[in-house]
């Protein structure tokens, strides 16, 4: 054996990431008289829970270690209507922060389920006929910097008259009275055919990158990238984008999902690796020194041919 092999970390996926586990525990399953399933979004929720958002427009509390549910919250707009809900934070005062692509927007609930506030979406973003954006098309990923100042969500696909392969991070920042304001927006090169479901901030400032894609017949791809928006150029005041004259964020390739081992994961479609999934959601859930402990989470879409399935990870950043 060599050393480079010696080296490679247990159920290696890459030389930075390697699977812990998988769990399909909650697939098909309800709570509450809730499906249990359609899942978007994770984030790290405090007292040894971690929140789970449906894009039926429903928010679970879930045991950390277990994953069990232990509450379901309906989310609604300000006339009572479902969300088309993708991304979210929970924040450091019990509040939630949950975007919505059908508009798109980012409202603040408060732990209760109540409309604290809706933040300001640039008019361009707006889905067509309204804005540029492509339907099912816009804020999936939403995440928070660890100073609790800056918000980031993520576009998932380019807008109408961009560059196909640029999606747009748009940012917000926190005023003294806790309203968030527009901030700077960034240019981020995405994989051809992919789009971005999910990001999520690091301490430094970066962030973790999910892109996604699905071919009938194959399956889908996920990759995972470390991305640095912090040398990139403010394109808040860019019509269209064209990859000229703007530094987009720098990503370097963490991992292609289809590396991981299968562990015994079975797929109810073709995949190039039968552990992949229609993943969405991620969370950082623990850190060492060296290392991240990353939670993945697919969208079965409540189809009969797709799993509800955790991955855990262990990356190197």
């Amino acid at each position: 054996m060599s050393a480079a092999q010696q080296s490679r970390p247990k159920n290696a996926c890459s030389p930075s990431v390697s699977l812990s586990s998988f769990s399909d525990a909650l697939d098909k399953t309800t709570f509450e008289g809730t499906y249990v399933g359609n899942l978007s979004a994770l984030a790290p929720d405090g007292r040894g829970t971690l929140a789970a958002l449906s894009d039926r427009s429903s928010l679970f509390r879930l045991d950390a270690k277990t994953l069990r549910p232990r509450s379901v919250m309906a989310l609604t707009d300000e006339n009572g209507a479902a969300l088309d809900s993708e991304g979210l934070v929970a924040d450091r005062d019990g509040t939630y922060l949950v975007s919505s692509e059908t508009e798109p927007s980012v409202r603040r609930y408060s732990r209760a389920g109540k409309i604290l506030d809706r933040l300001p979406v640039p008019a361009a973003l707006r889905t067509a006929p309204a804005g540029r954006a492509q339907v099912n098309g816009s804020f999936e990923g939403l995440t928070l910097l660890p100073d609790g100042r800056t918000l980031v969500a993520a576009m998932e696909y380019a807008l109408s008259g961009d560059d196909a392969g640029l999606v747009r991070l748009q940012t917000w920042q926190r005023a003294k009275n806790g309203h968030f304001r527009l901030g700077a927006q960034y240019a981020y090169p995405v994989g051809t055919g992919l789009g971005v479901p999910e990001i999520t901030a690091l301490s430094d400032g970066r962030l973790l990158v999910l892109e996604r894609g699905f071919t009938s017949g194959v399956g889908n791809t996920v990759h995972l990238y470390l991305a640095d928006p912090r040398r990139a150029t403010d394109t808040s005041g860019v019509d269209t984008l064209t990859g000229e004259g703007v530094r987009t964020v720098r990503k370097t390739l963490l991992t292609d999902l289809a590396a991981c081992p299968a562990l015994g994961a079975t797929a109810g479609q073709p995949q190039p690796n039968p552990l992949l999934d229609n993943i969405e959601g991620m969370a950082v859930t623990g850190r060492t020194k060296d290392r991240l402990d990353v939670l993945l989470v697919s969208d079965d879409n409540q189809n009969t041919t797709q799993t509800t399935r955790f991955l855990r990870l262990r990356v190197r950043v």
